[in-house]
């Protein structure tokens, strides 16, 4: 894979935590801004989840049928133009459906670079670049809200969703000049209705479902993480908002050396086996974070190494399950990556909307959602262990 095409991939996978990091630290500048309180404010990042749980089911078919290229175009300017929307928002509900509108446009991108990636590579490679693309999820989350404490201070929150609308429109540029249409040609193209029929069959499909809930589960976790952790943060330990994406970042730098050394790990062992074994890893961190949550420690720091190697530990679990869900999909490889990312994301909504309904002032609803997430991915993955030969 050329790294123009690296690039592109990059960038479009970068619309969903660009869009969901950037614009965190303003959570409190927003409800003073609206005259409502944090807890309403994430009602916009779940509107968000819910836009990119129904937007992706309805790209893959759409991928399948007319490529990749054409609902990707569509996508990315939808996203422009909502991203817009929001900087010109008058009120917390204007904000809701700019965002909502955001979603289905950014939804796209995700859709498209994973059908691209697949089209274009086996399993093993998949994972490989799926692992690189992860720098781009772990990356984004240290510069975006570190920028966007920084956009907020200097030149106020809607600067924060017009410097959006700018990567949106470049992004835009990008896809129109040099991505080209890596569908096949003599790849059977179904209806719209037998794309949506393609559903059915994947929902029934065990090994396809438990590694995408596998992933999907985890991911909601990191979610939960994201909704809870401006609260946590600014307004519980008193962190400034400018300093708010240090330690975001920190999180997100643990996620980008864990996702650069899976990939290399993979030459070794399979994304099944892997994904396994880190699983484990992953929801006891969860369980020792839950356990210092309940102690409400007066200060920030216990919970930051738990916490740490919690989100780290996503960097290997989601490109592994995501090879290990679309490896034997072909042709349907549009509406599989569809499904699974839109399985992703209302786990996610739900994660996130179960924090602001369990909020008591403390961390611990951010730690009882991540904890939960972690000991249910850790079953699936289990009983994925169970279905999965192509790495023992």
């Amino acid at each position: 894979m050329t790294l123009p095409l690296l690039l592109i991939l990059g960038a479009l996978t970068a619309f969903g935590p660009l869009a969901i990091d950037f614009y965190l630290p303003s959570f409190p500048t927003l409800a003073a801004a609206f005259g409502t309180d944090v807890e309403h404010v994430q009602l916009s990042l779940a509107a968000y989840f819910i836009g990119m749980t129904i937007g992706q089911l309805a790209y893959g078919p759409l991928a399948d049928r007319l490529g990749r290229r054409l609902p990707l175009l569509f996508g990315v300017a939808l996203f422009s133009l909502a991203s817009l929307a929001c900087a010109l928002a008058g009120s917390l509900e204007q904000l809701i459906v700019a965002r909502f509108a955001q979603a289905l446009g950014g939804c796209a991108g995700i859709v498209v670079a994973r059908a691209v990636v697949r089209d274009l590579c086996d399993p093993l490679t998949s994972a490989k670049v799926f692992s690189r693309l992860m720098l781009v999820m772990g990356l984004a989350p240290i510069l975006a809200p570190l920028a966007g404490g920084l956009l907020l201070q200097a030149f106020g929150w809607q600067s924060i969703f017009l410097c959006l609308a700018l990567f949106g429109t470049l992004t835009f540029l990008a896809v129109l000049l040099l991505l080209p249409e890596t569908l096949a040609g003599d790849t059977p193209r179904p209806s719209f209705g037998e794309g949506f029929q393609r559903y059915f069959g994947l929902l029934r499909d065990r090994e396809f479902m438990s590694f995408s809930l596998a992933g999907g589960v985890a991911m909601a976790g990191m979610f939960a993480y994201i909704a809870g952790s401006p609260f946590v943060f600014i307004e519980l330990y008193g962190v400034p908002e400018e300093h708010y994406g240090w330690l975001f970042g920190s999180n997100a730098a643990g996620f980008i050396l864990v996702s650069q050394l899976n990939a290399r790990v993979l030459h070794w062992r399979g994304p099944g086996f892997w994904l396994r074994r880190v699983i484990w890893l992953h929801a006891g961190s969860a369980l020792v974070l839950l356990l210092v949550a309940l102690a409400r420690p007066a200060t920030l720091w216990p919970l930051l190494p738990p916490l740490f190697v919690c989100i780290a530990s996503l960097g290997a679990i989601m490109p592994n399950a995501m090879a290990c869900a679309l490896a034997k999909q072909g042709a349907q490889v549009g509406s599989a990556s569809a499904l699974l990312g839109s399985l992703q994301f209302c786990m996610a909504a739900l994660a996130s909307a179960l924090v602001g309904a369990l909020h008591d002032g403390s961390a611990l609803p951010m730690a009882q959602v991540i904890g939960l997430c972690a000991l249910i991915a850790a079953g699936v993955g289990w009983y994925s262990g169970q279905l999965d030969t192509r790495s023992r």
